[in-house]
């Protein structure tokens, strides 16, 4: 037997996921949910009028979660037949209840509806993180809404906007996916009780022809696991569409994820922002200086995973023949549990990273003045010709100092003196400048558009979501 070392594990669950998503898609849920999923498909056969006893249930209840793991392997190795391992394992656990386990339903009664239950439990999790996210990133804005920054277009500078409105933009992405992921929360349905292949013939024989009961019996199975909804039809497997609008709900966050990585990435080059950096972190084993932003390349990486995941469901589903095939179990084991532990990683990371930004206003300052003069000039040129000037000829003159001062910035590595030659040209001698070139005046409503957004889309948030909010995040590694 292998040392345990030596085996791999999951660099997702060892160093990204937190425990309680790594527990949900664990060995122990799974096959527990198997358990309850047949204690209550028992329970419900027994309300409808099937000879069930009451002894039997009790004797399941009492034995949810003591699942004898070794016991069900060797079932396995035998049979070849993971459900049918686990039936003869929970049978013996509950003697009584062995011959009325499984009772009219296929496989699929219990892993089909397992991984539905286990989606619709990630996806709150999920929802709890975003919603924490969107919640640092709230405060954040806050604190830096009237700061002014250069914005970019094309990486280029652009006009001046403020810190905290572009983390707006950060925020508003994750606020988008909250809403999908609630969304999706509201509209995943159980797969249902719908025997072999989705007829329900086998609960029709059980209940002597009764319509009703065997539809009654679908509702109810739902209900007891807290869901509003079944699937309307299926074959043996539900539709595996479903896989599809799941992986892709969490695809979108991994776009958020790596668009806000790779926006801080470049402000740490830009010497703007950093992400967090400990007081013992090594950036580098050769350059002792560097601070390499390796959290948020590392959000980036498992981002980049997801979105591959993503491109899966989608094949699976379109590959399902008529009532079902059996080649999307394999795929779906991995890709399923994997979406949701990379997804949760990276939102481990993103909390840790947004709960300690780093902005380092001189450089900000300095960035804006370097640029500031280039981007006044349409006000310069309006104030000139407010104090009498030829609006043709001011044109030409500061577009001919412009050049001048690009060419020293760019060809000789000199400040901007764009301002300087204006100050020196009689021409504008009459402008106040300092007037001119305050940030403020070029920032537009960016500090009032942080309080709108805030008040109407954070806020709720927070509301909806206050008991997962400021939880602290250490990181694995």
């Amino acid at each position: 037997m292998p040392q345990e070392k030596s085996i791999y594990t999951s660099p997702l669950v060892e160093r990204n996921a937190s425990p309680e998503m790594a527990e949900l898609f664990g060995p122990q849920r799974k096959f527990s949910t198997w358990r309850r999923l047949w204690l209550e498909l028992a329970r419900a056969e027994k309300k409808l009028g099937l000879d069930i006893k009451q002894g039997q249930i009790d004797q399941m209840a009492r034995h949810l979660d003591d699942i004898d793991f070794k016991k069900a392997a060797r079932y396995e190795q035998e049979l070849r037949h993971d459900v049918m391992a686990h039936i003869r394992t929970f049978g013996d656990a509950a003697p009584k209840a062995a011959g009325i386990i499984h009772l009219g339903a296929t496989s699929c009664y219990v892993t089909d509806n397992t991984d539905l239950i286990l989606m619709r439990d990630g996806l709150k999790l999920i929802a709890g993180k975003v919603a924490a996210v969107t919640d640092l990133l709230g405060k954040f804005a806050a604190e830096y809404r009237a700061v002014p920054t250069l914005s970019f277009t094309h990486y280029q500078p652009a006009q001046l906007t403020t810190v905290g409105k572009r983390a707006t933009l950060w925020a508003y992405e994750f606020a988008m996916d909250l809403e999908e992921i609630e969304h999706r929360i509201a509209m995943l349905p159980l797969r249902g009780v719908k025997g072999v292949t989705g007829t329900q013939a086998s609960f029709l024989e059980l209940f002597d022809g009764n319509h009703a009961k065997v539809k009654r019996l679908d509702k109810m199975v739902a209900e007891a696991f807290g869901f509003k909804k079944v699937c309307a039809v299926t074959g043996q497997t539900y539709q595996r569409k479903i896989d599809t609008t799941v992986v892709n709900t969490l695809a979108l966050v991994a776009q958020s994820a790596h668009k806000v990585c790779n926006d801080l990435r470049l402000l740490a080059n830009l010497k703007e922002m950093e992400e967090p950096f400990e007081k013992y972190q090594v950036g580098s084993s050769a350059m002792p200086y560097k601070r390499n932003p390796m959290r948020c390349e590392r959000a980036t990486g498992l981002s980049r995973l997801v979105l591959s995941l993503a491109t899966s469901p989608p094949m699976t589903a379109s590959e399902q023949w008529f009532e079902r095939t059996l080649d999307d179990s394999s795929n779906r084991r991995v890709v399923l549990a994997e979406a949701f532990l990379a997804v949760d990683g990276i939102l481990q990371i993103l909390s840790n990273v947004f709960d300690g930004l780093v902005v380092y206003p001189k450089v900000i300052e300095a960035h804006v003045a370097a640029e500031l003069p280039f981007m006044a000039s349409e006000n310069i040129l309006m104030a000139a010709v407010k104090a009498g000037g030829h609006r043709q000829e001011l044109h030409e003159k500061i577009r001919l100092h412009a050049q001048a001062a690009s060419a020293e910035v760019k060809r000789f590595g000199r400040p901007n003196d764009l301002i300087n030659r204006l100050r020196t040209d009689v021409s504008f001698a009459k402008i106040d400048f300092a007037k001119v070139l305050d940030p403020m005046a070029y920032v537009g409503r960016a500090p009032q558009q942080v309080d709108e957004f805030l008040r109407t889309i954070v806020d709720p948030i927070r509301r909806r979501y206050k008991k997962e909010l400021g939880r602290k995040v250490e990181l694995k590694v």
